[in-house]
């Protein structure tokens, strides 16, 4: 009786700059035991320079500029599923993609998407995470990987991470400080996502 082969699940990763979660996410799916391979890293800013890290690392890359459309968000995202879909991915992770996408998008890959976002959800949603936690006075601050939904920042939290805020900390040494915890965090996440798991983890 031989033993069946699982093939390991496909993961698109959508980013818009350096790419270093990215690297991360990827570099943990090349471990021998990992239930995801990374299919393609995919980009709305031609010039992001985590298209060369993935190339380096084997992965296929792909452009779709959002500014080709003008502001027509609903033909960008049309444009977006029709390049991730040839790759049929199993799961997406948002690695600092920067758009807002909208319900149709979100709902054409419901139940597959997660996203890291740099704070302690459900605190500061959108932007200027860290600068917002310092200005509040907070003890820590943090990440957090959930689910995506139509709601920003929203979805179900299924792992999160903390750091405390020194007294002289500024918004760039607390984002540093985070960023290292995310690099930890999002591939644990992942890991246990592709395996069907959704309990809360945190570091």
């Amino acid at each position: 009786m031989t033993s069946k082969v699982v093939s390991p699940k496909k993961v698109a990763i959508l980013i818009s700059g350096g790419g270093s979660n990215m690297v991360s996410l990827a570099t943990s799916m090349m471990e021998d035991d990992h239930p995801g391979r990374p299919c393609l890293v995919l980009s709305n800013v031609p010039s992001a320079g985590g298209l060369a890290k993935a190339a380096d690392m084997g992965i296929a890359t792909e452009v779709v500029d959002h500014r080709d459309f003008k502001g027509d968000r609903e033909a960008f995202e049309q444009n977006l599923i029709s390049v991730i879909d040839q790759y049929e991915p199993d799961a997406i992770a948002m690695a600092g993609f920067m758009r807002i996408l909208t319900p149709t998008f979100i709902s054409h890959y419901a139940g597959k998407m997660l996203n890291i976002h740099p704070s302690l959800l459900p605190k500061y949603k959108g932007l200027h995470t860290h600068q917002r936690a310092i200005e509040a006075g907070d003890a820590e601050a943090g990440c957090s990987v959930h689910e995506v939904t139509a709601e920003l920042d929203g979805g179900p939290i299924l792992g999160q991470a903390r750091v405390p805020i020194a007294p002289k900390d500024t918004a760039e040494d607390l984002a540093a400080k985070v960023l290292v915890k995310e690099h930890l965090l999002y591939p644990a996440v992942l890991k246990r996502f592709l395996q069907g798991e959704k309990e809360l983890i945190t570091l």
